[in-house]
Parts: C-alpha cells; sequence; structure tokens
C-alpha cells in the first residue's frame, strides 16, 4: 500500500474517530469518514495488547497486504481500522473474508 493511501497524522486518526461512524466484527473496527484528498486513505491502528511490536508490525503488514489486494481507492470515505484480538486467532483467509465484508457493509450504508 502506498504511503499516499495513508492516514499518518494522530490529529487525522482523531478527527476520523470522533466522527463516529463505525462498522465492526470480531477481528475488526473500521471508522469512517468523507474524503478531504482526490483518493481514499487508510490508517491502520493495532494496540499494546495484541502483542510486542513484532506481532504489531507483522500485523500492520498483512492488513496492508489485505487492503492492496482487496481495496481500490476511490471510495467516497478515509477511514482508520483498528484491530482486535481474534485477528491473531483466525488464518490469514479468515480475516481478508471479515476485511471484506466490512468494507461491503461500509459501501451499503454510506456513513461517509
Amino acid at each position: 500500500m502506498k504511503k499516499k493511501y495513508r492516514v499518518k497524522k494522530a490529529g487525522e486518526f482523531q478527527t476520523i474517530i470522533e466522527h463516529r461512524k463505525f462498522v465492526s466484527c470480531p477481528s475488526f473496527v473500521l471508522y469512517v469518514k468523507a474524503r478531504k484528498e482526490e483518493h481514499s486513505r487508510i490508517g491502520i491502528s493495532v494496540g499494546k495488547k495484541l502483542g510486542n511490536a513484532v506481532v504489531r508490525n507483522k500485523t500492520k503488514r498483512q492488513v496492508r497486504m489485505m487492503f492492496q489486494e482487496i481495496y481500490d481507492f476511490d471510495e467516497n470515505f478515509d477511514g482508520i481500522l483498528i484491530v482486535r484480538k481474534k485477528f491473531l486467532e483466525q488464518s490469514y483467509s479468515d480475516n481478508k473474508k471479515d476485511l471484506e465484508s466490512l468494507i461491503k457493509k461500509v459501501k451499503i450504508k454510506k456513513y461517509a
């Protein structure tokens, strides 16, 4: 996932989360807000409860790959994806299916 498609600043994370529009599943929570730039962006947050830095970085790499495979960045929203503990218990393919269903929910409900 290219850097231009990522939400990086803490202030941007806060504004999207404070918008309080979200969808969730056992592995993820996805907060959304209408996009500001010409393309949508995604921020990934993995809490310290999931494990040490090695585990958290591996999780973020996997989630970025999932987004790269299933997400086209011409949607009308920016998002913050929070990874839950259930992510570590499931396989890569199950997590990818959960993420796909989450993105479909956002498109259907038009939260942004």
